[in-house]
C-alpha cells in the first residue's frame, strides 16, 4: 500500500491536545480508565460470540515476548481480556532481556530447548530463520476469519511471509520518527543540511545555564538498534544496499562511510556546534528518550511508542488528582530526513506446542482491530492495521497517526535470511569503525554477502581505526 502523497508533519492541533491534557492529568486518568473498560466489555462480547471456544485445545499458553515498554503495559492489559473471555485457554507473557540481541539468544534457546512455549513474538527480522530452522508451525490460513492482504497493511505483513508461506501476523509495526523541540523556533521538513544548520544556529545562541549540549541523538549503542541508525544514514544519502536473488550485496562503501561521519558522537557542525550528542554511543531507545527529554538535544531519532512515552513522562499521575512534576517538554514529530527501516514485531505459532489451535486464535485476537486500536490509542504501538489510521477520532486525537502510517509505507526492510543475525553482528563492527574515525572496508559488499549466508569474518578481517 503506498502513501497517496508526501508525507507532511502533523498539524499544529496535536500539540494542543496535548497540551490540554497535561493541564488536566485527572481527566486523561479519567478517561483513559472509561475507554478500558469500555474496550474490555467490547471485545469480551465479540470474543464469547464468536463461539470457538469450545474447539480450542485446554491448558495455558505462554507467549515469549521482549518486555512489555508500551504506556500502562497496553498487551499486558489485553492478555487481562484474553484471560477473562477464555477461562479454558489463559494466557501470559514470558518476558525476556529488553536488548534485540539478548533476546534473540533465549528465544533461540527457548526454541531448542523449551517445550512449553507456544507463541513467539519475533522481531521481523527473526522470521526467515525460526521458520528455516522449522521452529515454528505456519499459519493455518483455512481458520482465518479474514484474508490477511485485505486487512493488515502490506509492508509488516510482508515479513510475517517467508519461502512462499505465512509464518506469523504483524503484532505491531514501527518506523522512525524525528523529534524535534517545538520551543526553539524549528519547523519541518528537515533534511542533514537543515538539521546542521539548525543545530548550529540554536547552540550558538543558547542562554548561559541552558541545559543543551548537542543537535541530535539517535540509538548507537552496540546492539540492533545501531544498524538501523546506519541503514537510514546510507538511504538518507542516496545510497542502496542491494541483495539480490543469489544472496548477493551490493553497496557502496565510501558512500556509506561519509553518510555515518555526521553521525560521530561528539561531531561539529562547520561552525563548530556539537552536532550529535558526545555520549551518543551509549544510547538505545531509552536513553535517547531520557536525553531529549532533559532538553540536552533538539532532535532525536526514535520509533513512534516514545511519542506517547514522552507524553506519560510529563503527566504520569499517581493519583486521578496529581499534577506532573517539572515542565511539559514541547516536542513534535516529523519524518526522517529519508526512509526509515521498517520495525515491528510478529507473532508465530511454535512448533513444539500441544495448542496450536488456540493460539492461533490468540493470535488472531491480538492482532485483531480492537486490540490493535487499544496497542495504538493508549499504548503508542504503531497498528499493523489500515482502519485504525482511518478512524477518524484516531486522527483527530493523535495528529501524527498520518504521517506514522505514510513513514510506514515507504519504510525499507532489512534483508530477509535465516542468518540476519550474524549479517547485523558483522555490519555493526564495521559501522562502529567509522564512529571511531576509520573507513568501510573496500570489499565491504564481499563481507556482507559471506555474513548474509552464515559465515563470520576471519579474525584478520575485523576492521580497525584505520580501515
Amino acid at each position: 500500500m503506498a502513501p497517496t502523497g508526501p508525507p507532511t508533519a502533523p498539524p499544529r492541533g496535536g500539540r494542543l491536545s496535548r497540551a490540554g491534557l497535561l493541564r488536566r492529568p485527572w481527566l486523561m486518568f479519567a478517561l483513559g480508565a472509561l475507554a478500558g473498560a469500555l474496550v474490555a466489555s467490547t471485545l469480551s462480547v465479540t470474543l464469547t460470540r464468536q463461539g470457538s471456544e469450545p474447539e480450542l485445545e485446554p491448558g495455558e499458553l505462554r507467549i515469549l515476548s521482549g518486555s512489555d515498554d508500551s504506556v500502562g503495559r497496553q498487551r499486558e492489559a489485553l492478555i487481562e481480556v484474553w484471560n477473562a473471555a477464555h477461562p479454558r485457554n489463559p494466557a501470559r507473557i514470558v518476558p525476556l532481556n529488553e536488548r534485540s540481541d539478548a533476546q534473540h539468544a533465549e528465544m533461540v534457546n527457548r526454541a531448542q530447548n523449551d517445550h512449553e512455549i507456544d507463541i513467539f513474538n519475533l522481531d521481523v527480522t527473526w522470521t526467515a530463520e525460526f521458520a528455516s530452522e522449522r521452529w515454528l508451525r505456519p499459519i493455518d490460513e483455512s481458520l482465518l476469519s479474514e484474508e490477511p492482504d485485505g486487512v493488515f497493511l502490506a509492508n509488516p505483513l510482508a515479513t510475517c511471509r517467508y519461502d512462499g508461506r505465512l509464518w506469523a501476523l504483524p503484532f505491531n509495526t514501527d518506523a522512525g520518527l524525528l523529534f524535534y523541540r517545538t520551543d526553539l523556533g524549528l519547523q519541518p521538513p528537515f533534511d542533514w543540511q537543515k538539521i546542521t544548520t539548525e543545530a548550529n544556529r540554536v547552540l550558538t545562541e543558547r542562554p548561559s545555564g541552558s541545559s543543551l549540549q548537542a543537535g541530535y541523538t539517535g540509538q548507537f549503542a552496540d546492539y540492533e538498534g545501531l544498524v538501523v541508525n546506519a541503514l537510514e544514514a546510507l538511504w538518507s544519502a542516496g545510497g542502496t544496499i542491494g541483495v539480490d536473488d543469489e544472496g548477493t550485496v551490493s553497496v557502496d562503501p565510501r558512500l556509506w562511510a561519509e553518510a555515518l561521519r555526521r553521525l560521530t558522537p561528539g561531531g561539529r557542525t562547520g561552525d563548530g556546534a556539537p552536532l550529535v550528542h558526545p555520549e551518543a554511543r551509549e544510547h538505545d531507545e531509552t536513553r535517547s528518550r531520557e536525553v531529549f527529554r532533559s532538553g540536552r538535544v533538539m532532535f532525536m531519532r526514535n520509533w513512534p511508542v516514545q511519542y506517547r512515552s514522552l507524553i506519560a513522562d510529563d503527566t504520569a499521575p499517581a493519583s486521578p488528582t496529581a499534577t506532573p512534576s517539572g515542565p511539559a517538554l514541547e516536542f513534535d514529530v516529523a519524518a526522517l530526513p529519508g526512509p526509515s527501516v521498517l520495525g515491528g514485531q510478529n507473532l508465530a505459532i511454535a512448533r513444539q506446542t500441544g495448542q496450536p489451535r488456540a493460539a492461533q486464535a490468540l493470535i488472531g485476537f491480538l492482532t485483531g482491530e480492537e486490540s490493535q486500536r487499544r496497542l495504538f490509542q493508549r499504548g503508542g504501538f504503531a497498528a499493523t492495521r489500515a482502519t485504525v489510521y482511518q478512524d477518524a477520532t484516531v486522527r483527530q486525537e493523535y495528529p501524527y497517526a498520518a504521517l506514522l502510517r505514510a513513514e510506514i509505507d515507504r519504510a525499507r526492510r532489512r534483508p530477509e535470511s535465516p542468518h540476519y543475525p550474524t549479517f547485523s553482528l558483522v555490519l555493526r563492527r564495521y559501522v562502529i569503525a567509522v564512529l571511531n574515525g576509520g573507513d568501510m572496508p573496500a570489499d565491504l559488499a564481499q563481507r556482507l554477502t559471506d555474513a548474509l549466508a552464515g559465515k563470520l569474518p576471519r579474525p584478520a578481517a575485523t576492521p580497525s581505526a584505520g580501515g
